[in-house]
C-alpha cells in the first residue's frame, strides 16, 4: 500500500504542475486519500474526520495568525505611504546610476520581504521601483529580478516564515531564529551579486513605458489587484523603521513572533496617524490585511491537513520502509543530491514546502529518517528558490505582468543565483545539523 500512496502523491504533483488541478484542491484531496490508503478509519482516534479534517485544518493556526498580522502591517505601510516613501528616498539617493538605483531597490525589497511575501511585497516595492529601474536603463526582466531577489534575501528574517517552520516541522523557535540569522548574510551577498552582474551583463536600455495591462500568467492563487496609485506626502522618517521593528523585538528582546508583529503594527500606525484616526485607519487596514492574507490562509489549511495525514500512525507505518531509502550517512552525497534536486521546488513541485513538500517533510520527520533540524535546513534553501524563481508564485506573476515580460524570462535570470544560494544553505545545514 505504501507504493500506492507514493504513486498517488506523484500523480497529484503532476496534475498540479501541469495546472490541471488547483494546488488547494489537490492538497486537500490528497490528504484525505492518503489517510484512507494508510488505513485510517472514518471517525474516531487518528481518523480522517476527526484528525485529518478537523484537527489538520487548524494545525497551522499560529502561522495563520502571524500571516494576518504581517499582512496587516503591509497594509498599513501601503495605506500610510511608508513603502512608497522608502522607495522614493532610495531613488533620490541613487540618482541616475542604474547600479545604485538597483541596489537601493534591492535593499527596499529586502526590508519589505522581512514583513510579508507574495504579491503584496512585490507591489509595495515594484509599483514605484520597477518603473524607476527601467527609466534609468535596466531591462524589465532584471528589474523584476531585483525585486524578487530582494524578497528572497529578506525571507530568512520574516517572522511569518519562522512561525511556519516552527509549527510545520516542530523545530524550536531558537533553532529557526539562529539558522535564519546565519543564512541571511548569504542571501544578501548572492542578491547583490545578481544586481551587479545582471546590470552589467544586460547593459542599459531605454524603455520609458510599462505594459501594465499585459496579461498575467495563470497561477493557482487568486490574482491580487494593484492598489490605486494616489499622491501622498512622505511618511515621517521614523515611521520608515516599521519593517524592522518586529525583527528588533524578536531578536533583541526574545519577544514571541505574534507579539513582535503586533508591536510592528502598532508602531506603524501611531508613527503615521493622528490619534483621532487610529481606530478608523486601524480597522480599514486590518480588513485590507485579511484580503491580502486570504489566499495564503486557505493554502495553510490544506497544508495542515496533509501534514496531519502523513503523520498518522497508520500512514507512517506504510511509508517508513520507503522513506528510509532516502537516508544517507555520507554528508557529501547529502549535499550533492539536494543540490541536484533543487528544480523540484519549482512549479509547485514535490520539494515545495508550501505544497507537496509539506507532506514529504512530514514523512521524513515522522519516519525519523532525518531530524527536524536537518529537514528545516533541507527545505529552507528550496523555499528561497520558490520565492525568487518559481513562475507560478503570485509575486512573480504580478511583477512580470506589470513589467510586460513573461515569468519564465524572469526565472531564467534568477534561477542560477538562487540555485547557488540553495546549495550554500544546504552546506550550512550539513555543517550544523547533519
Amino acid at each position: 500500500m505504501g507504493i500506492v500512496i507514493l504513486l498517488v502523491m506523484l500523480v497529484t504533483v503532476l496534475l498540479i504542475v501541469s495546472r490541471r488541478l488547483p494546488t488547494l484542491v489537490g492538497l486537500v484531496g490528497l490528504a484525505v486519500v492518503i489517510a484512507f490508503l494508510g488505513g485510517a478509519p472514518v471517525t474516531g482516534a487518528h481518523s480522517v474526520s476527526d484528525s485529518v479534517i478537523a484537527t489538520g485544518s487548524i494545525a497551522l493556526a499560529s502561522t495563520m495568525i502571524a500571516i494576518l498580522l504581517g499582512s496587516w502591517l503591509a497594509a498599513i505601510m501601503e495605506e500610510t505611504g511608508i513603502a512608497t516613501t522608502l522607495v522614493r528616498k532610495i531613488v533620490e539617493l541613487g540618482g541616475e546610476s542604474p547600479y545604485w538605483v538597483a541596489l537601493g531597490m534591492f535593499a527596499a525589497a529586502t526590508l519589505v520581504g522581512m514583513v510579508t511575501g507574495s504579491a503584496p511585497a512585490a507591489m509595495l516595492v515594484g509599483l514605484v521601483g520597477i518603473p524607476t529601474m527601467i527609466a534609468v536603463g535596466l531591462p524589465p526582466t532584471t528589474s523584476v529580478g531585483v525585486v524578487l531577489m530582494g524578497m528572497a534575501a529578506g525571507e530568512p528574517l520574516m517572522q511569518t516564515d519562522w512561525q511556519f517552520y516552527v509549527t510545520t516541522l516542530h523545530v524550536p523557535l531558537s533553532t529557526v531564529r539562529s539558522f535564519g540569522i546565519t543564512v541571511f548574510p548569504i542571501g544578501v551577498v548572492v542578491g547583490i551579486a545578481f544586481v551587479l552582474l545582471e546590470s552589467w551583463r544586460r547593459g542599459r536600455v531605454r524603455a520609458w513605458a510599462l505594459a501594465v495591462d499585459a496579461p498575467i500568467e495563470p497561477f493557482d492563487e487568486p490574482p491580487v489587484e494593484a492598489p490605486q496609485r494616489r499622491r501622498t506626502g512622505d511618511a515621517p522618517w521614523y515611521s520608515l523603521l516599521s519593517p524592522i521593528v518586529p525583527i528588533v523585538f524578536a531578536l533583541g528582546f526574545d519577544v514571541a513572533i505574534t507579539t513582535s508583529l503586533l508591536l510592528g503594527v502598532i508602531y506603524a500606525l501611531i508613527s503615521t496617524t493622528h490619534p483621532r484616526q487610529w481606530s478608523q485607519r486601524g480597522l480599514k487596514t486590518a480588513y485590507r490585511g485579511v484580503e491580502i492574507a486570504g489566499p495564503a490562509l486557505l493554502l495553510y489549511v490544506a497544508i495542515g491537513m496533509i501534514l496531519t495525514s502523513v503523520q498518522l500512525p497508520t500512514t507512517v507505518a506504510k511509508l517508513k520502509p520507503y522513506a528510509s531509502l532516502l537516508e544517507t550517512h555520507n554528508v557529501v552525497i547529502f549535499v550533492i543530491v539536494l543540490s541536484v534536486l533543487v528544480p523540484l521546488a519549482l512549479y509547485r513541485g514535490p520539494l515545495n514546502l508550501h505544497g507537496m513538500g509539506a507532506g514529504i517533510a512530514g514523512v521524513l520527520i515522522a519516519s525519523k529518517v532525518y531530524s527536524p533540524q536537518t529537514v528545516l535546513g533541507m527545505f529552507w534553501g528550496l523555499n528561497t528558490v520558490q520565492t525568487a524563481a518559481d513562475p507560478t508564485t503570485s509575486q512573480a506573476a504580478w511583477a512580470a505582468g506589470y513589467s510586460g515580460v513573461r515569468t519564465e524570462q524572469v526565472m531564467v535570470r534568477t534561477l542560477p543565483y538562487v540555485w547557488f544560494l540553495s546549495i550554500a544553505i544546504t552546506i550550512v545545514t550539513a555543517i550544523r545539523f547533519y
